[in-house]
């Protein structure tokens, strides 16, 4: 068995709106199954989402390659619905999509 493509750990913040919270937790209480497994089979791998009570949400997940998941995504149909469904609960992306307005932090610590 060939060893495990070693896996970058991406982390972000995006602001929801505070007055959307609520319908942002149930949209993602059910997300399409064709979308999650469009993650998976484009490099999205342990992700998770955590809400602040003032909108602020943190990102987390990991990937062989940031790019060519990103890229992956950008090539399908159900990205751009999901995308577009989501938008509008986000503050501060200045046109772009969720997945398109988030910036990685920098990782200054890991502890393995």
């Amino acid at each position: 068995m060939p060893p495990a493509a070693p896996h970058h750990r991406v982390c972000f913040l995006l602001r929801v709106r505070p007055d959307r919270l609520d319908e942002y937790r149930t949209h993602h209480q059910r997300v399409w199954p064709e979308m999650l497994q469009a993650l998976r089979d484009t490099g999205w791998h342990n992700y998770s989402l955590f809400l602040q009570h003032d909108g602020l949400l943190v990102g987390y997940f990991e990937t062989p390659d940031l790019q060519a998941a990103r890229q992956g995504m950008a090539g399908r149909d159900v990205n751009a619905r999901w995308q577009a469904t989501m938008a509008p609960f986000f503050d501060g992306l200045g046109g772009q999509t969720p997945d398109e307005g988030f910036t990685p932090l920098e990782e200054v610590f890991h502890l393995d």
